[in-house]
């Protein structure tokens, strides 16, 4: 690759990221018409057009998304290595996390003054989205989801132990209403609907037993894209809701909650700290990694 390759494939990154040409002239301190033409002569080399113009906005072209998938870790690479050259084991720096509303709230929130006192020069930036992130794109260091939701191609370390999902309504409702004696039952009862981030799909509630599995829609006053507010709206009483343990188990062991149908929702998987395969871990990665595994062990 010519030195010439190297510096319009930075510019090309630059512009990707910054999304306009003039944002990206001023990061690379030269004109804006330079930055342009440059990508014009880069274009016109490789027969490929990477990016669409308009007068207003800058977007990559289906091959100039490939490209920059392809070349935004290898950038990552090159700084990473250089990094390594002078900050040797020195734990410092930007780690930049992608993580779910429950990962954060409940995996990783109770450990931050920890981190910080034991690693003062690292800086968290922490990105939450219940939608699927592609980190890679994203620049982040690393993500964590459960592990079903996770690209095949990603280094996974577990995180924490096995999780299962809950049935719980409020004592109060099910004095009123009774309990389910079986999942289908729940058809009968208020329950609170789950809506995937990002779209209009309502989440179908999972069961099994004895090898048989359910997926139910269910039906009542409330849905809501937010954990947080469906397990809010069970305390108070307006119906049967669905949730991750770690949401749960606060309100069950304070009476706020009852859970019911234990025996259909068995442990199903873990939480995964997920990360891209490269050669060139970030000191501040792997430090993370070994602290907050070691934290959810001991926990």
């Amino acid at each position: 690759m010519r030195g010439s390759d190297f510096a319009d494939l930075k510019a090309f990154v630059t512009i990707a990221e910054r999304g306009s040409f003039s944002v990206a002239a001023r990061t690379l301190a030269i004109s804006p018409s330079a930055l342009s033409q440059r990508m014009r002569e880069f274009e016109a080399r490789l027969g490929v057009r990477l990016l669409n113009r308009t007068t207003r906005s800058v977007a990559l072209t289906d091959r100039g998304q490939a490209l920059f998938n392809d070349i935004v870790p290898l950038f990552s690479g090159f700084d990473q290595a250089l990094a390594d050259l002078t900050a040797e084991e020195q734990v410092a720096g930007l780690l930049r996390l992608n993580l779910s509303r429950v990962a954060a709230t409940y995996l990783l929130a109770p450990h931050l003054n920890a981190f910080n006192t034991a690693y003062p020069s690292v800086t968290l930036d922490i990105t939450i989205e219940d939608t699927f992130s592609d980190i890679v794109a994203g620049r982040f260091d690393a993500g964590i989801r459960l592990g079903e939701t996770l690209e095949k191609d990603m280094v996974a370390v577990r995180m924490g132990s096995r999780r299962e999902s809950m049935v719980v309504a409020s004592p109060e409702l099910i004095t009123r209403l009774g309990t389910p004696g079986s999942p289908r039952d729940l058809h009968q009862f208020p329950c609170i609907r789950f809506r995937w981030p990002g779209d209009m799909n309502l989440y179908r509630w999972e069961f099994e037993k004895d090898g048989e599995l359910l997926e139910l829609d269910v039906e009542g006053p409330l849905i809501t894209n937010e954990t947080a507010m469906m397990r809010i709206a069970a305390e108070q009483g307006l119906g049967f809701a669905y949730l991750l343990d770690v949401e749960a188990r606060e309100g069950i062991e304070a009476g706020r909650l009852i859970r019911v149908l234990a025996d259909w929702t068995p442990p199903f998987g873990e939480f995964y700290l997920y990360h891209p395969s490269t050669k060139h871990m970030p000191n501040q990665l792997r430090t993370f990694i070994d602290f907050l595994g070691n934290r959810l062990r001991d926990q």
